[in-house]
């Protein structure tokens, strides 16, 4: 070798060592304990690499498990819009992390097609008065909140007009039934002879 290839060999060494030393300080304990035979920088980020993205199998199986997780997720009855949209963004961000190319077109369409019935006339308007092309997932999660919020005014509001009601009614039906009743014979409507 000539002295210029050895100075170039030397500084790449070093470059590698220096490499590994980030990534001994960046690397859990426990993580590093399983990579420390690796000889070369490259070595542990291949390592690592395949720990924790896994293989193309691996990865191919896992995007398609979340597919079909989203196809099928569906809002629950008593969950709230802001929860429902929490589930959807947790499992399209893991697409995404995955690779999937998933357009927020095709999120806030299964959103709005997965709403319990409660929401079908929320569902309409935002339909009718927004391209869906265009709206975003904030505006939409904006939107299903400010509605989600008049379901629970209206919701209040009946139950205290309800109690309303039917204490009233209770407190008129405690006032039958005292004192002196129609008994056998005393009926108006019973022909006397």
């Amino acid at each position: 070798m000539t002295p210029e290839q050895r100075t170039e060999v030397k500084e790449l060494k070093f470059k590698d060592l220096k490499a590994k030393n980030y990534l001994f300080q960046a690397i859990d304990i426990s993580i590093l304990e399983t990579i420390l035979c690796k000889e070369t920088s490259k070595h542990i980020w291949d390592s690592m690499k395949t720990k924790y993205q896994g293989s193309t199998k691996a990865k191919r199986q896992q995007l398609q498990s979340l597919c079909s997780e989203f196809e099928t997720l569906r809002m629950k009855e008593r969950e709230s819009a802001s929860d429902y949209m929490g589930r959807v963004m947790t499992i399209v961000n893991q697409l995404r992390i995955n690779g999937d190319k998933t357009a927020d077109v095709t999120v806030v369409e299964k959103i709005l097609r997965s709403m319990t019935s409660k929401y079908d006339f929320v569902v309409c308007a935002i339909e009718e008065a927004n391209d869906l092309d265009e709206i975003t997932l904030d505006e939409l999660e904006s939107s299903l909140r400010v509605h989600e919020k008049k379901f629970i005014k209206h919701t209040n509001e009946g139950e205290q007009a309800l109690k309303a009601t039917t204490d009233g009614a209770s407190n008129r039906d405690r006032g039958r039934g005292r004192g002196r009743g129609q008994g056998r014979g005393n009926s108006p409507y019973q022909n006397q002879e």
